[in-house]
């Protein structure tokens, strides 16, 4: 039997297991170097824990003691707040609004069309040309700076690294206009914090493609 999350002592995230979103805040908790107990959720069958903790039963929630937040962008929030080292927002509210608005777009524009192409048929061979077109217009961003609008990284980069790590797996292929954004990616891949952040089911997305 599952212990309820309601007796558990430790920070616990329910998370599926390939899901941008879920990898976001699974990429803040690595950076942070905060240690968790992650619990792989099915979304056809989520725990009755989760169910009693969450009203949508959705990931990734975060439980904190007796504390239950869900919505990303809130989980994400409160673990910078919570760990806050390294911190991962600038200190300056203009810079903070202009990452959050980023962070808004990415969702509408670039996850609308990661679900459409994850969902498959018809309609995802041109999610996947709208998809490449959003990255391909965010070019000079990545050209701007070390990490996504800022100098040091970032909730942004949370939410941007996992989208760049699935291109390949999403079947999205940038070419040369878009090698600002794969050495971008290239860059966090490579860092023992995005490497600890990662489901097995998410890094066998980059090993069948190098396979085939």
């Amino acid at each position: 039997m599952v212990p309820s999350a309601r007796s558990r002592s430790v920070l616990t995230l329910y998370t599926t297991a390939d899901d941008v979103q879920c990898h976001r805040a699974r990429l803040v908790l690595a950076a942070k170097g905060v240690s968790y107990e992650r619990v792989l959720v099915d979304p056809a069958r989520p725990p009755e824990d989760l169910v009693a903790l969450n009203p949508y039963a959705s990931t990734p929630t975060l439980v904190d003691r007796d504390l239950t937040l869900f919505d990303t962008s809130v989980v994400c929030e409160y673990l910078d707040e919570r760990y806050p080292h390294p911190p991962l927002m600038p200190i300056d509210p203009q810079s903070r609004a202009r990452l959050r608005v980023a962070a808004v777009r990415i969702e509408k524009d670039w996850l609308t069309e990661v679900e459409i192409i994850r969902t498959g048929g018809r309609p995802a061979d041109a999610a996947r040309k709208r998809l490449r077109e959003h990255l391909l217009a965010s070019v000079p961003l990545f050209k701007a700076a070390k990490f996504f609008l800022n100098p040091e990284m970032s909730l942004a980069d949370c939410l941007v690294a996992p989208v760049i790590w699935r291109l390949p797996w999403l079947g999205v292929e940038l070419g040369r206009e878009g090698k600002p954004v794969v050495d971008y990616g290239e860059r966090l891949f490579h860092s023992q914090g995005f490497a600890r952040s990662m489901t097995d089911q998410e890094k066998a997305m980059r090993q069948i493609h190098e396979q085939e």
